[in-house]
């Protein structure tokens, strides 16, 4: 296999795909039972996983108002966006923007 075979198979292998999430609950216990048992299935459905999660994130610089701090890590950005955007995740994520929570911090970064 020559150079460009290289470097053309390895662009065509996905990179991870990561969604940092910064939320304010304004109930955290209330938002759990309702946003976090469903949402997580629906995350594991699109191949993600939460692979950090807290109430108490360490600040080490900016502003933090929120009370749950979450990485996910899906396989590409293709599964975070398909995730994101699903159907099924829809009502949650309506729910959480439009009754749950006073403010959040949504972002997706690609791995290398």
């Amino acid at each position: 296999m020559d150079n460009n075979e290289k470097n053309t198979e390895m662009s065509n292998v996905s990179k991870p795909c990561y969604i940092m999430v910064q939320v304010n609950f304004k109930n955290l216990e209330d938002s759990m039972q309702r946003y976090g048992q469903f949402a997580v299935p629906i995350i594991t459905k699109y191949g993600g996983e939460m692979i950090a999660g807290s109430t108490t994130p360490t600040n080490l610089e900016g502003g933090w108002e929120g009370n749950w701090a979450a990485v996910l890590k899906f396989p590409s950005k293709e599964d975070a966006l398909k995730f994101h955007q699903a159907a099924d995740y829809k009502p949650y994520l309506d729910l959480r923007l439009n009754e749950l929570q006073s403010e959040s911090r949504v972002m997706m970064l690609e791995g290398f």
